[in-house]
């Protein structure tokens, strides 16, 4: 769970999360990756109640979400890792689809705003949709079939997500498309499930500033790719 700032939000989202993982019957742990956070994220985390599944905090120095995110994979041991926002704009109950998929034999499983089925209970503000589109029009250049690559819920096998993510580079907002190219890449299919999402308010998004970044790190992408099918 990558997390700047968000001792706010943490409480209740480490309280929801920790309860439903409880009750299910694999085991399971949550790790919280503090990205630099300046507010009471860390104490807020480390000082969770938690019985059988365990809520540990791993610091990042290395700023933006990206950066995080592989920091958590690069630590995790598990037979399935993946990572969810902190606000919970995807419910957790939505790993009710993601277990029995992994379980099964899936090796990617990804949420998805794009999909028959999906349901935005909240929608983004009309800046924020609108970046939005244009990303996922540039992000069509690179990933065909995939319809979302910016929902904040993937699952994966642990021995997948560990080898791709030595791969990466991105930091910024575009590094799930990074992740997704790098699966591609190994042959591995990406399944998609629709989610139910809510815009959640206080996202550290600064849609100016990290659009700007994102878009230029998809260029990066794309000239890469470009260059490596020559």
């Amino acid at each position: 769970m990558p997390s700047l700032n968000e001792a706010q939000r943490l409480p209740g989202t480490l309280t929801r999360t920790v309860a439903y993982l409880e009750a299910q019957p694999y085991s399971s742990s949550i790790v919280v990756i503090d990205n630099g956070s300046v507010d009471r994220t860390v104490d807020v985390a480390s000082s969770t109640p938690c019985g059988r599944v365990p809520v540990s905090v791993i610091g990042c120095a290395q700023r933006g979400k990206g950066a995080a995110v592989r920091r958590g994979i690069d630590t995790s041991r598990a037979r399935f890792v993946g990572y969810m926002d902190a606000d919970l704009a995807t419910p957790v109950e939505t790993l009710d689809v993601v277990m029995p998929l992994l379980e099964a034999g899936s090796q990617a499983v990804v949420g998805s705003r794009r999909i028959d089925g999906a349901v935005l209970a909240r929608r983004q503000p009309f800046l924020r949709s609108a970046a939005g589109l244009a990303f996922r029009m540039m992000t069509a250049m690179l990933l065909h079939g995939i319809e979302d690559t910016q929902c904040g819920f993937k699952f994966f096998a642990g021995d997948l997500a560990r080898t791709v993510a030595r791969q990466l580079s991105i930091d910024g907002f575009a590094f799930d498309v990074e992740l997704l190219c790098a699966i591609a890449r190994q042959g591995v299919l990406v399944t998609e499930i629709p989610v139910q999402w809510s815009d959640q308010e206080g996202s550290t998004l600064r849609v100016l500033t990290d659009g700007r970044r994102a878009l230029a790190d998809l260029f990066k992408l794309i000239r890469l790719t470009s260059a490596s099918a020559r």
